[in-house]
């Protein structure tokens, strides 16, 4: 027989009536955080974005659908004010995409465009193989050496536990070919930009900096990058074909899906949290960011249940994340002058909630301190006052919006993002449940506390 904690019992025993009085207590807190371990909601909505629209590139009919089922799916949460605000954008999407090594030793590779990749012409492009162990290494070769060539970065990323290892291995993808094309490179390819060694590419955006003409831009599973490099290490050339038919199909129209739990004093500011709705167009986009999205809304929907909040809440699914950040540039546009008390994203994954970061006002550093010492009991350590923020929330957060951040362990995450393998069978529901649990106690705090939690110092950002 299952032994069910007290405090669950408990939990589940107190009224909602009781939960929403006044400022949230200590107790109150903790009753609603031990009941959302029990959480199915954020499932739900994993589960049912994931199947009933699949994968959702930015800008195209895919993440269209997406907004009209986030649109029916917060209304039937119970969410007020849903609704969506439209932007324009370019949009780049996928074709064809084959590559192979002609010799010295013939064989397919496993490859995958780059976001506005160009392309190659409808034969395919045949080129010798110049490699580099990094962007700098790039820079300093000869134009001869490159000119002409498909060049191969084979910068590879390392496993961390915070992700810290992303940004400075990213360069390599968001800055790759840009150079490759300013020194005359035919094309470029990266080893994945990811930590996994299954055969499934990682793509990710990069925009060619003006004066650079596109050119084919992919990236090569690891195993296949692995494989590259020993075929190099032997000493012979390298002859490689690709074949990449991606193309920019013009303006089209992206948008933010927002639902609201309206507060008690409308003076009291918004709290913003949320995700991103687009997804890459390999897998069906699950762990980035449906369980963001589902996270976020869950625990809204959690402190929504137990009664009217003082400040409103604000789910916003951002839309248009992968290929620029436009949902968040967009929000900033839409919303210059609101009182935004603070603003949160979940965007890296579905494994458990580790550490706390903040950036609020000293003043606020109480307040910050009793969400810590609520979260403990789940395993999370307090961090530092010195929180960036996500892509989406960035924009607008760097103009001295308070933010917080909790930090997911994303040791795996990487393994999996923007590959094929972005599909449901890699959540773990009891780590999505502790997610939930983390983001309840937070908003349970910080939507019943009138405490000022900026301004802060401008600028930062992820």
């Amino acid at each position: 027989m299952k032994t069910i904690p007290l405090a669950l019992l408990c939990a589940a025993a107190l009224p909602a009536a009781v939960l929403a009085q006044g400022p949230s207590t200590p107790d109150r807190v903790a009753a609603l955080r031990d009941a959302a371990l029990t959480d199915d909601i954020a499932y739900d909505i994993t589960e049912g974005l994931t199947t009933e629209v699949g994968q959702r590139l930015a800008g195209t009919d895919a993440e269209a659908r997406a907004r009209a089922w986030g649109v029916a799916k917060l209304k039937s949460l119970g969410f007020r004010n849903v609704h969506i605000e439209t932007y324009d954008m370019p949009v780049w999407v996928r074709g064809e995409e084959r590559g192979e090594i002609l010799s010295p030793f013939p064989q397919n590779l496993s490859l995958t465009a780059l976001g506005n990749s160009g392309a190659t012409p409808a034969s395919g492009l045949e080129a010798e193989v110049v490699a580099f162990p990094s962007i700098a290494a790039l820079k300093a070769a000869p134009p001869a050496a490159v000119r002409g060539r498909i060049v191969y970065l084979t910068h590879a990323m390392m496993p961390t536990q915070d992700g810290s290892s992303y940004g400075a291995s990213g360069i390599v993808r968001r800055q790759g070919p840009t150079v490759a094309s300013q020194m005359g490179a035919a094309a470029i390819v990266i080893r994945s930009i990811g930590t996994d060694h299954h055969r499934a590419p990682h793509t990710g955006v990069q925009m060619f900096a003006d004066g650079a003409a596109p050119i084919p831009a992919a990236a090569l599973s690891i195993p296949d990058a692995e494989q590259l490099d020993r075929i190099l290490k032997r000493g012979r050339p390298v002859r490689m074909r690709l074949l990449l038919t991606p193309r920019q199909i013009g303006t089209r129209q992206s948008g933010n899906v927002v639902g609201e739990v309206p507060g008690r004093d409308p003076k009291a500011g918004v709290i913003v949290v949320g995700g991103h709705l687009d997804s890459w167009d390999l897998g069906t986009g699950t762990i980035d960011d449906a369980t963001g999205l589902a996270i976020t809304t869950a625990a809204a929907k959690r402190v929504m249940d137990a009664g009217r909040p003082l400040r409103t809440i604000r789910v916003v699914w951002f839309g248009a994340e992968e290929v620029g950040a436009f949902g968040g540039i967009a929000y900033a546009k839409a919303h210059p002058n609101e009182k935004h008390a603070l603003m949160a994203e979940s965007d890296s994954g579905a494994d458990r909630v580790w550490k706390f970061d903040t950036k609020v006002a000293p003043a606020a550093i109480p307040v910050m301190d009793r969400i810590a010492t609520a979260l403990a009991p789940l395993g999370i350590a307090r961090g530092n006052n010195s929180a960036s923020g996500g892509s989406d929330i960035t924009p607008l957060a760097a103009t001295g919006i308070p933010i917080v951040s909790l930090r997911q362990d994303v040791t795996r995450y990487f393994d999996i993002h923007h590959t094929p393998d972005d599909t449901l069978d890699k959540v773990d529901p009891a780590q999505l449940r502790q997610n939930v649990a983390a983001w309840t106690t937070l908003l349970a705090v910080v939507a019943n506390d009138p405490t000022e939690l900026g301004p802060v110092e401008k600028g930062g950002g992820e």
